[in-house]
């Protein structure tokens, strides 16, 4: 089964540079393995010399060989370092080698006719054995081989058709040996031909298989090298457009603490309402950037998933009788689990919306069951939804791929919350599998580790009272800053205006803040951490809550490693104040 290309189906052409040195590196390992046996045959052909010649003659004649071998060992050792030389030349180096040699062991002939009949046949078959045994070390490379075998061949035919006195066979057996020899000389050469076509090949097939490791290799360092370019996109326009997000969130948040008409007040929700919509597809962008940032803390806990799921379930309900559709829960009281509530939150809460958009009519159903071990609870979602064939089962855990909105249909999200799921499922080790028919719904389930009890509450409400906190805002652009102070005023905090870190100091030593509410991104070379560790040098223990639009993983690196809680704008009321809440309680 060899490769017929026409490069490879001729093998007597000159062999490439690659060829050539794979020959020298087969030559050099051959130097160490092919004395022992070309001594062992040399003796035997030494006694039988030794049997109708002086003693001298055989030892003189088996010493050349040792001092050929020798001197082969030594060049043939050298032969792939010595880089200042042409391989063609060493090539020709070797063939000459090769050519002395042949001619050394065929005057072993020049005693055939004193042996006898029975001593020339085995010294024949020795000499033929090593014409043999010179295709595999010189891998079939014709020069090397012809050089060797073409004289001790030629010489070994010459030897039976001429005869001698101690041959008393018929002429014509003579002949019929001298001519078989011929016909198993040209034998070798065929072998040699095809032993040689096969080297050259493999030789290729290595260098084939070296170039595309290496175009393997490129390719995924483009492809890496994109993901961070898309990476760094997605901070950047992640960055840009959250900060007119965060201050449109914040007035609308402050506009609906005033007395409004019924009319203006319902402006105010849906404008609210688009935000929110607004903010979850750039929460998407961002979780996908903390998660590939590893930058996400699993923070793990014991809970009641019946309590929590009835949470859950609750807040999606209205989203659900939007659509018609009968969402339902089913979970055992005993079902106790130990995980990260945070994130399980964000991971379920995506199954449950994906499910809710993607079903048109009929119900959407939460059940948890034990594990036959009683290890874990198996959490399922399922829908009556439209369902997903096998082939894009595995496409759908891709970023922004989505199998039924071609007109891009913002209202269906981004993409990105199967995403998510895979991501927050790895993190958290949970394993998750999805089963689905086309016109049959989807069903995704996940396995969640078993605990014997809880040991934590959900979390707490918002801060119920701001009233007199003295709180210090400060980020480079000033409609934040007002937007930031009409929303905290409505809540009867106190809020001094800072735009740089030498700003914030300067305020802060007129009035001593109870609490900082920093950028993380400042003008001009400043950030927010470098404005905490310069107030926290004046005030100590000052509580701090970082905001933030950046999503690059660098960044989030930073931030994460300071150990101040983070926000990402758009900052929605409910967080900020629950953020407040927290850092004020946290004050040691």
């Amino acid at each position: 089964m060899l490769l017929k290309t026409e490069t490879l189906a001729i093998p007597e052409s000159p062999p490439s540079a690659a060829v050539e040195q794979e020959l020298l590196q087969l030559l050099s390992h051959q130097g160490w393995r092919v004395p022992a046996a070309i001594l062992l045959i040399a003796s035997m052909i030494a006694g039988m010399i030794s049997q109708v010649a002086p003693l001298w003659v055989s030892g003189l004649w088996l010493a050349s060989v040792c001092a050929l071998m020798v001197l082969r060992h030594q060049l043939f050792s050298r032969l792939p370092q010595l880089d200042r030389i042409p391989l063609r030349r060493r090539l020709q180096w070797v063939t000459g080698l090769s050519g002395v040699n042949g001619l050394l062991f065929s005057s072993s002939l020049l005693f055939a006719p004193q042996l006898s009949p029975y001593q020339h046949m085995v010294l024949t078959m020795l000499l033929l054995g090593l014409c043999a045994g010179a295709i595999a070390s010189t891998a079939g490379y014709l020069p090397v081989l012809l050089a060797f075998l073409l004289p001790v061949t030629l010489a070994n035919s010459l030897a039976w058709v001429s005869g001698g006195a101690a041959m008393a066979a018929d002429q014509g057996v003579k002949w019929l040996l001298g001519g078989l020899i011929l016909a198993f000389s040209g034998f070798l050469i065929g072998q040699a031909r095809d032993a040689y076509r096969l080297f050259v090949e493999s030789v290729q097939i290595r260098q084939q298989q070296v170039r595309t490791n290496e175009q393997l290799r490129l390719a995924l360092q483009q492809a890496e090298s994109a993901g961070r370019a898309k990476t760094r996109f997605l901070a950047s326009a992640s960055h840009d457009l959250r900060q007119p997000m965060h201050t449109l969130t914040l007035f609308g948040a402050a506009l609906m603490t005033r007395p409004l008409d019924a009319a203006s007040a319902d402006i105010g929700r849906h404008m609210n309402l688009a935000l929110q919509s607004l903010a979850s597809q750039m929460d998407g962008l961002l979780d996908i950037s903390k998660l590939d940032a590893q930058v996400v803390p699993v923070n793990k806990q014991r809970f009641s998933l019946q309590r929590w799921l009835e949470r859950l379930c609750q807040e999606l309900q209205p989203q659900a009788q939007r659509k018609g559709l009968q969402l339902s829960l089913d979970c055992p009281p005993e079902a106790f689990v130990e995980t990260d509530p945070q994130l399980l939150d964000r991971l379920l809460r995506n199954l449950l919306d994906n499910a809710i958009k993607y079903t048109a009519q009929g119900h959407v159903s939460v059940a948890v069951i034990a594990s036959p071990e009683g290890e874990a609870w198996c959490v399922s979602i399922a829908d009556s939804g439209c369902g997903i064939a096998a082939a894009e089962q595995e496409r759908i855990f891709d970023e922004y791929y989505q199998i039924s909105n071609p007109e891009h249909d913002r209202s269906k999200g981004l993409g990105l919350g199967l995403s998510i799921v895979s991501r927050l499922a790895g993190l958290l080790d949970l394993p998750l599998s999805l089963q689905s028919k086309p016109g049959e719904g989807s069903r995704f389930s996940l396995g969640i580790g078993a605990a014997a009890a809880p040991d934590l509450l959900l979390a707490k409400g918002p801060l119920a009272r701001l009233s007199q906190l003295q709180v210090l805002v400060l980020d480079d652009e000033l409609p934040v800053r007002l937007a930031m102070q009409a929303l905290l005023s409505a809540h009867g905090c106190t809020v001094t205006l800072a735009a740089s870190t030498r700003e914030a100091l300067l305020q802060s030593l007129q009035r001593r803040p109870d609490l900082l509410l920093t950028d993380l991104r400042l003008g001009a070379g400043d950030d927010g951490l470098i404005a905490v560790r310069s107030l926290r040098a004046l005030l100590p223990r000052l509580p701090v809550v970082l905001i933030s639009g950046d999503t690059a993983p660098e960044r989030l690196r930073e931030a994460h490693a300071a150990g101040l809680p983070l926000l990402h704008k758009p900052v929605l009321e409910e967080q900020l104040l629950q953020a407040i809440d927290s850092a004020i309680s946290n004050k040691n």
